[in-house]
């Protein structure tokens, strides 16, 4: 029998990517997403079938595991993929905005562990995916509300996998860095230009942008479909491994934050990372 996975997040990037990596290896997929008639053609796939879930949207969520159960017999594998990233200056950004981006990066992933772990639960099996980032794993510049829901979401990550041990259930997290095919880049510009940033600020934003502008360029080959395969790997490997690094743009980051010291870490992070406000006139 095929096994099954529900991905979040398939309308674009890392999760149509993947989408498509499992149902060529033959797995029955649910691919969700908050609006499948936006479906990017995923639903013509063998095996794969496209349904509504917002990870905002209790019954959305509790409606597409029931279906997906009634539909394949099982779920197998949960990748939560579904998430985005404010982008600008903590003062500036408005509580709504900094509630949603943990609705969505945390507390949204909470809901769909919370709604498939019965099913896996009562099987004793299954494995939990849990899409982080490089931004769970070391602080950039502007990006403090994201670091925040990653870092929560590593931390969450680890702890309910020594729960779940016990039961036959597995967590998994991935770490990508910087992708460029996806619509992440797009929405963090979007929620970026929607924020009144204090003029006490300019400089140093503008200064910042120039890091950011380095970090793209330095990202290489990095693509959706690439973090795809370490995903599946992830699922497919029968390992234990808690961490996969998907990109190597941020392996140097990685390895500076888990394998120094704490003043070479910040030695290292401050050179990189703090604008040179003299630059700016």
């Amino acid at each position: 029998m095929p096994k099954t996975v529900l991905i979040t997040g398939c309308s674009s990037g890392f999760g149509e990517a993947c989408v498509k990596r499992f149902a060529q290896a033959g797995w029955n997929v649910v691919a969700t997403m908050r609006r499948p008639e936006v479906d990017p053609g995923l639903a013509s796939l063998p095996g794969v079938m496209v349904i509504r879930l917002d990870v905002q949207d209790d019954s959305s969520i509790e409606d597409a595991v029931r279906s997906a159960i009634a539909k394949f017999g099982t779920l197998d594998v949960v990748v939560n993929n579904a998430g985005f990233g404010l982008f600008g200056i903590f003062e500036a950004t408005s509580r709504e905005k900094i509630c949603e981006q943990f609705d969505v990066n945390l507390f949204g992933v909470m809901n769909v562990v919370r709604a498939t772990l019965p099913h896996f639960r009562q099987k004793r099996s299954g494995l939990f995916i849990n899409v982080s980032s490089g931004a769970g794993v070391f602080g950039l510049p502007m990006i403090s509300l994201y670091n925040a829901s990653k870092f929560a979401l590593e931390g969450f990550s680890e702890s309910l996998s020594y729960e779940l041990a016990a039961l036959g259930i597995g967590v998994k997290i991935i770490e990508p860095g910087g992708v460029l095919d996806t619509r992440f880049t797009s929405r963090s510009g979007t929620e970026l230009s929607q924020i009144s940033t204090p003029s006490e600020y300019a400089n140093f934003v503008t200064a910042t942008g120039k890091i950011f502008d380095g970090l793209r360029h330095a990202r290489g080959a990095a693509t959706s479909e690439g973090v795809a395969e370490v995903i599946f790997t992830a699922a497919t490997d029968g390992k234990e491994q808690l961490r996969y690094v998907a990109t190597d743009d941020i392996r140097p980051l990685i390895a500076k934050r888990r394998e120094s010291s704490e003043e070479e870490y910040m030695a290292f992070m401050r050179e990189r990372m703090s604008p040179n406000l003299k630059s700016i006139p």
